[in-house]
């Protein structure tokens, strides 16, 4: 049968079923829902635990029921832990699945953890087999939109008290990386005791998990701060960073600031806009003195070298990356008069 995910604890307690299969792409709920599963197979007599691996060099599917088959020497029931990370078993992998699903190893514990399954695959005899036998969990990454509301409960699990803007600054800082948003939370409830904690001091402690922080690149940048940017943007270089992942970020809030300054030329006054486009108040300073700046052209002229610098990355235009970038940078927190690299 079909279990969500927010159910799944639930059900374990009630019991334990001889069959699980969890798919999905989203690591974390993944490891969250697989350790709930091994930890009641503990409560329930599994003491020993095999895992197969289908990505393995070497893996035969014939293994799955040559380990259900045999005896253990130190146990009587067993989790077998089976991994499918493409999610796609196949024509040997759907026959063996069968086959153990008839001759079962009683009071063993079959654990398949796969990766996004698709919907035709849900309609296949070995899926059906599975979802009859046991239970299945569909986990699905947490939508950007559901992101803060995920955040926020998250926290108050954790004790941890949060204001609205400081959830959703943290929404945009992790990106949809649920385990990333999961250890800010962890240091972020240290941090608090029994405090709540603020827009101001969420985006703080977020910006001291690295030295340099990209998300805050280009905030300096709007807020016309061409020197400091410069030197976050050498130190991102330092620690790794590659250059498509901070051009999307600023190419980003280029698109942004251009709309903005749409609406001023209009006729509408910054801080209106700001409000109406819901900017976070911790964020309206920059983009205030961005927009004091800028104008639709000079943001046009900026998204002109930012497609420079995607054609430097992808090989078909010429110049460094780095080198680029540093004149977006400039550009951006000056008035967008960077000359265009010939």
């Amino acid at each position: 049968m079909r279990v969500y995910p927010e159910k799944l604890a639930q059900d374990l307690e009630r019991q334990l079923r001889p069959v699980y299969l969890l798919s999905g792409d989203e690591p974390l709920l993944i490891q969250e829902c697989a350790d709930l599963v091994r930890a009641a197979a503990r409560r329930g007599g599994c003491s020993e635990r095999r895992v197969l691996d289908t990505s393995d060099r070497g893996f035969n599917w014939q293994d799955l029921n040559q380990d259900a088959s045999s005896l253990s020497l130190f146990a009587e029931q067993r989790l077998l832990e089976l991994r499918i990370p493409n999610g796609k078993p196949g024509t040997e992998g759907s026959k063996a699945l069968l086959a153990y699903l008839d001759n079962p190893s009683p009071g063993d514990v079959l654990l398949i953890v796969a990766g996004r399954i698709d919907k035709a695959s849900t309609n296949s005899k070995w899926y059906k087999a599975l979802d009859q036998a046991g239970a299945t969990v569909q986990l699905w990454p947490v939508k950007p939109d559901e992101l803060p509301r995920w955040l926020n409960q998250r926290a108050q699990s954790l004790g941890l008290r949060l204001e609205r803007e400081a959830v959703e600054i943290l929404a945009e800082r992790v990106e949809g990386n649920l385990l990333a948003a999961v250890q800010e939370l962890e240091k972020l409830r240290l941090i608090a005791g029994d405090n709540t904690l603020n827009a101001r001091q969420v985006t703080e402690a977020v910006a001291d998990s690295a030295r340099y922080n990209p998300f805050a690149l280009a905030d300096v940048a709007l807020a016309g701060r061409a020197t400091d940017c410069l030197r976050m943007l050498h130190g991102l270089r330092g620690e790794g960073a590659q250059p498509p992942a901070l051009l999307w970020s600023l190419v980003r809030e280029l698109q942004g600031l251009r709309d903005f300054c749409c609406l001023v030329e209009a006729g509408h006054a910054p801080g209106q806009v700001l409000a109406q486009a819901r900017v976070w108040k911790s964020r309206q300073p920059v983009l205030q003195a961005a927009l004091g700046r800028h104008t639709v052209a000079s943001c046009d002229h900026l998204l002109a070298l930012a497609g420079r610098v995607d054609g430097s990355i992808k090989g078909y235009a010429s110049g460094n990356p780095w080198e680029l970038l540093d004149l977006l940078l400039l550009g951006l927190a000056g008035r967008g008069e960077t000359p265009l690299p010939v």
